[in-house]
């Protein structure tokens, strides 16, 4: 046992530099599992062929758009840092004029919060946005050196799901049997693993990338700049539950109401309100489903807490983590129910059947 340990952990360590890679090759194969079944039956069973073809559908359905949105990005975030070291964005100078427009509520609560010295207000904004620019352009850098390894981890994670898609119940049936658990018990986990990459990409991340396509092209047609950026950041806060992508379009639509552009602040609010709020709503019990949803304070924590441990990753790691943990925790307790239930059994005895009363029927005569 002591060996077995070892070198699990010692493998574990090697497949950390490539864990996304082979993360997401194993996501994939559980989501468009469906689809090599159906290419093996119609192929003949020739495994080869069928994963071969499946591979090249999420190539054309996942990485080829998600790759043609990153370089998209980074090219209008490379903009957007030229402009602001350029100086050609930068925050007006006229704040006082801006602070005339609020109404007096809201000036009397800028005062409480000590934000009266707009000078000052300024000169902060300032030191923020310097920050900022500086950050996204460290962040281009390491994107632009770290591109070879962006071009491994892409094969690498291509390569693992080719065999995963052709071997993927030969494997899950090994992982199966060498679990420490019981038949029953090995087969609820795993059944509840693919249930929760199931719900959670299907689910989070393809209603994410809804609301922020939405949210983006609304950005877009209202003529707002950086609605790729704003997008793409609508789709990394829509996984997080009750606050989403409001945290953006909200804020956006009070600045273009109080800048008296009333007319596109309440073509956005609109929009977010009965377009990308009713979107969750409508979308999410078909493709999440009921048993596999969590309570909105644990998603929130975990996908926060899975952000900042694994990165990028951890949108999906977190709830993923949180969904397994409460499976076990849910066996757990349905074990401890029955033995306790067995046990009060065999204390007791089984309850007396009910007592038969027997109706005689007179003789005929």
């Amino acid at each position: 046992m002591l060996l077995l340990a070892l070198v699990t952990i010692a493998f574990v360590w090697v497949l950390i530099p490539f864990y996304g890679a082979v993360l997401w090759a194993v996501i994939l194969a559980i989501i468009f599992r469906p689809l090599q079944r159906m290419l093996e039956a119609r192929l003949g069973r020739r495994k080869n062929l069928a994963a071969a073809l499946s591979v090249l559908v999420c190539i054309l359905i996942a990485v080829l758009p998600v790759t043609i949105i990153v370089a998209s990005l980074i090219s209008e975030g490379a903009a957007l840092v030229q402009r602001i070291q350029s100086g050609e964005l930068t925050v007006p100078s006229d704040f006082g004029e801006f602070f005339s427009r609020l109404p007096p509520w809201a000036q009397q609560w800028l005062d409480r919060a000590g934000v009266d010295d707009l000078a000052n207000l300024r000169e902060r904004l300032v030191n923020a946005i310097t920050q900022v620019s500086q950050f996204l352009a460290s962040q281009a850098l390491n994107v632009g050196q770290n591109t070879l390894r962006f071009l491994a981890s892409l094969g690498i994670m291509l390569y693992v799901l080719f065999f995963l898609f052709r071997d993927g119940p030969r494997i899950g049936g090994a992982i199966r049997q060498s679990l420490p658990l019981s038949d029953a018990y090995s087969r609820a986990l795993l059944a509840k693993f693919t249930a929760v990459v199931r719900a959670t990409v299907k689910g989070n991340i393809i209603i994410a990338i809804i609301q922020g396509g939405i949210g983006g092209i609304a950005f877009w047609a209202l003529g707002i700049q950086g609605a790729l950026l704003w997008g793409v950041l609508m789709v990394f806060l829509s996984m997080l539950p009750a606050v989403g992508a409001a945290l953006v379009w909200a804020p956006v639509a009070a600045f273009l109401i109080l800048s008296d552009d009333v007319l596109r602040g309440a073509i956005l609010i609109a929009i977010g309100v009965g377009v990308i709020g009713l979107v969750d709503n409508v979308l999410r019990p078909p493709l999440v489903g009921k048993e596999t949803k969590l309570p909105d304070y644990v998603v929130l924590v975990s996908t926060l807490g899975g952000l900042s441990l694994f990165g990028i990753n951890g949108f999906v790691l977190g709830p993923m983590i949180a969904a397994l943990f409460v499976a076990c925790w849910t066996l757990f307790r349905d074990e401890q129910a029955a033995q306790q239930e067995a046990a009060e059994k065999l204390e007791f005895g089984p309850a007396e059947p009910p007592e038969v009363i027997a109706v005689v029927r007179p003789a005929e005569r």
